[in-house]
C-alpha cells in the first residue's frame, strides 16, 4: 500500500487546537488550503514539543543568518490565528512521529507528522532497524501530514500552540497537579480535598 501524504505547501491555514473540555480535550493539527482540511490527533505533550522546537529552530536559524532570515524575531499580531477549528474536525489519523526541519534555499520550516505505527520486534536492535526502516520508506510508509510554512506562519502556530496548551486547568499551587473544577486530593495536604 503506497503513503498517503497530505501535503500543504503553502497552507492557507495551519494551527494546533482543541475539542472538548479541560481535563478531557483532544489535541488536534489542523491544516486547510481551500476546501481541503486535514486535521490529525495527537497528545499535548506533543503539541508543546512541537511549539517548542519550532521556536528553537527558528531562533537557531536567526542567530545562523545574523538576522538576515526572513524570519521575525516574535510574532506577528497581524497573522495571529485565534479563531477555533474548522468544523467538523475529522480525525485522518493519530500522530505517533514528528519531525522540523528548515529549506534554507526556500525560506520554509517544514513540519512532518506521521501517523502512528505498532511496530513488533524480537529485540531493541530489531526494533531500531524496524524503526529506522519505516522512516526512511517514502513509498510505502504510514500517512503523513506535510506542512511547509513561512517564518512568521511558524511563529504564530508555535505562539498559538503554546497558548492553547497552556490554556487547560490551573495547576495547583502546592503541588502542580491539575485541578478539576470540583477540587482534587492534594498529595501536599496528605489527601484533604482542595478546592478549585
Amino acid at each position: 500500500m503506497s503513503r498517503q501524504v497530505f501535503l500543504y505547501d503553502p497552507p492557507d491555514r495551519f494551527v494546533a487546537g482543541t475539542v472538548g473540555l479541560p481535563g478531557r480535550r483532544t489535541f488536534f493539527l489542523q491544516a486547510t488550503a481551500g476546501p481541503r482540511v486535514t486535521s490529525v490527533a495527537l497528545e499535548k505533550t506533543q503539541v508543546a514539543a512541537l511549539a517548542e522546537r519550532m521556536d528553537e529552530l527558528l531562533d537557531e536559524v536567526v542567530r545562523r543568518s545574523g538576522g538576515s532570515a526572513s524570519v521575525p524575531a516574535v510574532p506577528l499580531t497581524e497573522i495571529a490565528d485565534t479563531a477555533p477549528l474548522d468544523t467538523p474536525v475529522e480525525e485522518e489519523f493519530r500522530v505517533g512521529t514528528m519531525a522540523l526541519a528548515w529549506d534554507g534555499e526556500e525560506q520554509r520550516m517544514i513540519v512532518e507528522a506521521q501517523a502512528l505505527v505498532e511496530l513488533e520486534a524480537d529485540s531493541e536492535e530489531d526494533l531500531a532497524e524496524a524503526e529506522e526502516r519505516l522512516l526512511q520508506d517514502e513509498e510505502n510508509g504510514p500517512p503523513m501530514l506535510r506542512v511547509r510554512l513561512t517564518g512568521a506562519q511558524a511563529r504564530a502556530f508555535a505562539k498559538r500552540a503554546l497558548d492553547v496548551v497552556n490554556a487547560g486547568r490551573p495547576p495547583c499551587p502546592l503541588c502542580s497537579l491539575p485541578l478539576d473544577p470540583e477540587g482534587h486530593v492534594c498529595p501536599r495536604q496528605n489527601g484533604y480535598r482542595r478546592g478549585a
